[in-house]
């Protein structure tokens, strides 16, 4: 089980990433964009994803990542239950997200080199 402040050390670490609460939730931000939300109350992160990306964590384990089930899901939002994902997994989870939301120029700073 993965708690807040690691999500939050996690995300706060991306450049320019910023923290503001988001209706009853904890959002992460960058240039005024949501990267990702945190539900304390039910434990769970939702992410923005590509449609490709949300795919291939979803395969991953369905149990533990899988799409909103509305339009949302559709436009790439996630969510992530934190009893049960690993930290190696929020980690990439994460990443991806806030490089998929970032500007370009930000993204590239904290993308893996090939």
């Amino acid at each position: 089980m993965v708690k807040i402040n690691a999500v939050r050390k996690l995300a706060l670490s991306f450049p320019e990433a910023t923290e503001m609460p988001h209706f009853e939730k904890t959002s992460f931000m960058v240039k005024a964009k949501i990267f990702a939300t945190y539900d304390q109350k039910n434990e769970r992160l939702c992410i923005k994803l590509s449609e490709i990306d949300q795919h291939v964590f979803f395969s991953a384990d369905k149990t533990i990542i899988y799409p909103l089930d509305n339009k949302w899901g559709k436009q790439g939002w996630t969510l992530i239950e934190m009893k049960k994902v690993q930290k190696d997994l929020l980690v990439d989870a994460l990443t991806t997200a806030y490089c998929e939301v970032a500007p370009k120029k930000l993204a590239e700073q904290v993308r893996p080199k090939d």
